[in-house]
């Protein structure tokens, strides 16, 4: 069975489970701030399951490479979408700050702790701007 390490978790998975369905069965979430809630479900349009996976996955599809090309995506930046992506082996996957998982200039976010449920809180990185849109992150080239 593969194993998906996220966030200081390790998860037993069926072979071409989809990734979100791993995270969520689990009580963890590929999902950022507002995008807990407000998400297209697994359908791949809203792009906010955005995760870097490294391991054995499935290869993108035709759905998954036209959101990944749409802002604030851009496809220097080598995410998934957790929705459309099937664990085929084991995975390490790391979700990134800001609404979509896009800001990958800053450190992955930490391992869960205890208190970490109670900081469901929004805070101004969460929410995108104009400008973030066409930022490009610096090992982008």
């Amino acid at each position: 069975m593969p194993t998906v390490h996220f966030r200081g978790e390790e998860i037993e998975c069926r072979e071409g489970a989809t990734l979100r369905d791993v995270l969520l069965d689990a009580d963890l979430t590929p999902h950022n701030g507002k995008s807990k809630v407000l998400n297209c479900h697994g359908f791949g349009n809203c792009g906010t399951c955005a995760v870097k996976v490294d391991g054995e996955v499935s290869d993108k599809g035709i759905r998954e490479k036209g959101r990944l090309l749409v802002p604030p995506h851009h496809p220097n930046y080598d995410l998934r979408l957790a929705c459309q992506t099937k664990v085929m082996g084991d995975v390490t996957v790391e979700k990134y700050p800001g609404m979509w998982g896009t800001q990958i200039a800053k450190e992955p976010l930490p391992p869960l702790t205890d208190d970490a449920d109670a900081d469901d809180t929004v805070d101004a990185d969460d929410e995108p701007t104009a400008a973030s849109a066409d930022e490009t992150p610096a090992d982008a080239d």
